[in-house]
């Protein structure tokens, strides 16, 4: 086998390198032989800013699971409004845990379809300077957000024992396994000559802060999960048709919008893992400013689309806009232009709003949140418009399609294979348990069947 490391991480390891290089040489090329110890000193210097800003990066995307139980609990109604909380707190503590025991040696350990478990022992990575216990930390937090996305869609009627084991399998196999494909080191972002992707496309798979590796995957195994669960009771009347079911705060779910806007300046920026030279430096405020930029052209364009298809501009879809955006530039933040990502942020807003119709009213699935639009349809197209807009690659610049088909290739690929697993795991546990509360239990709320209390009182 093969020692893998992550194509993206490796990328962003080579940058921490290339810091320290670059901060070494200039010391050398200007001290004399009896300051022979400063290199060192300065190499340790650039190293504490990569870790430190990594740390940094990692505390900014933590912070985003409060977003998403804000979200998922304002978007949903005040009797279940303990179980989302709840749930939100199980898929760090939980996925913490599994992603140090197991999950990081299967997406980062040798290896070709999945990497070699090291079962809790760090030495086998080399981060390259990074320090593998912060890399551990800056990548569970990444794993977290992958299974929080699931929890929305199948909100208000899903079995707590069931949503415990199917996060336990999203943290050890789903994630990792794709991860380890792309920014594991795997076949979809192998760049060595005779590789699969060489051969076929001439270049790699690209996405620098996961709007496929964790967005897709996710969006992916909610529009699965909810589809397998069935609507909830009251969401279709006789003749079909959907029915709205309001959920009890726009104003938590405001709040949460707006906390992981912040949290995504950690997400895709952090990405970078090296803030020490000017090169990072102005890697960074560009991911900055393409990541701001494509989130508010995706709310913007999402409000404006809601006005003029439903006479009225919707804050909620709005607020889905936003995150719309958010998640369809994490692919291509640091490749796109400015320009680029606020045409990527705006294609996401408008077309998250036909996709959950989409989904509501043809497919029948009942996604209380959108979360299988804003993730799995945005990340997927995210993803995409990454192989149009890059101004290194993309084919608005000349650059032709090898690069575009490359991106649609790895996202469809693993789109199938988070899709697939998602069927087995939910079909499964379906028939051997049942994933669905009773109805009672339903109408009356999970608050007080699940959890013995209420957010509310």
């Amino acid at each position: 086998m093969v020692f893998c490391f992550t194509t993206n991480t490796f990328a962003q390891d080579s940058v921490a390198t290339d810091s320290i290089a670059a901060a070494t040489q200039v010391i050398a090329a200007t001290t004399s032989p009896v300051e022979a110890g400063v290199p060192d000193t300065i190499g340790d210097l650039v190293n504490g800013v990569n870790t430190v800003w990594m740390l940094l990066a990692a505390m900014l995307v933590f912070f985003m699971q409060p977003g998403f139980a804000l979200v998922e609990a304002g978007f949903t109604r005040t009797k279940n409004t303990a179980n989302i909380l709840m749930k939100n707190f199980v898929d760090f503590m939980l996925g913490s845990l599994l992603y140090w025991i197991i999950g990081f040696g299967f997406m980062f350990g040798a290896g070709g379809f999945i990497g070699m478990p090291h079962f809790m022992d760090l030495s086998f990575y080399d981060g390259g300077g990074l320090p593998s216990e912060g890399f551990l930390i800056f990548q569970t937090v990444f794993c977290a957000t992958a299974a929080t996305i699931v929890s929305g869609a199948m909100a208000e009627r899903t079995k707590f024992s069931m949503y415990i084991i199917y996060t336990v399998f999203i943290s050890v196999l789903i994630y990792p396994v794709s991860g380890h494909w792309t920014w594991g080191g795997g076949w979809l972002m192998n760049g060595d000559e005779g590789s699969f992707m060489m051969n076929t496309f001439g270049t790699t798979f690209h996405d620098f802060a996961g709007s496929t590796i964790v967005h897709s995957v996710g969006g992916w195994i909610a529009l699965v999960g909810a589809a397998i669960l069935g609507p909830r009771i009251g969401k279709y009347g006789k003749d079909g048709k959907s029915k709205a079911i309001p959920g009890h705060s726009l104003t938590i779910a405001a709040l949460g919008v707006f906390i992981l806007w912040f949290g995504w300046f950690g997400f895709n920026p952090g990405s970078q893992l090296a803030a020490a030279t000017a090169s990072d430096q102005i890697a960074i405020a560009h991911v900055f400013l393409t990541t701001n930029l494509a989130a508010s052209a995706g709310g913007f364009f999402a409000l404006l689309a809601s006005w003029i298809k439903y006479g009225k501009p919707s804050l909620s879809l709005t607020l889905n806009g936003i995150l719309a955006g958010l998640v369809g530039i994490t692919a291509g933040c640091d490749a796109v232009s400015a320009l680029g990502s606020v045409f990527i942020g705006a294609i996401c807003g408008i077309v998250m709003i036909f996709s959950v119709e989409f989904i509501d009213r043809v497919l029948k699935i009942d996604d209380p949140v959108g979360a299988s639009s804003v993730h799995g349809v945005c990340g997927f197209l995210g993803t995409i418009l990454t192989g149009l807009f890059s101004t290194s690659d993309g084919l608005f610049y000349g650059a032709g399609a090898s690069f575009l088909l490359a991106q649609l290739f790895g996202a469809i690929v693993i789109g199938c294979w988070a899709a697939a697993m998602g069927f087995i795991i939910f079909k499964g546990l379906d028939i051997v348990h049942g994933l669905r509360v009773p109805h009672r239990v339903e109408e009356e709320g999970l608050d007080i069947y699940e959890h013995g209390e209420s957010a509310y009182n």
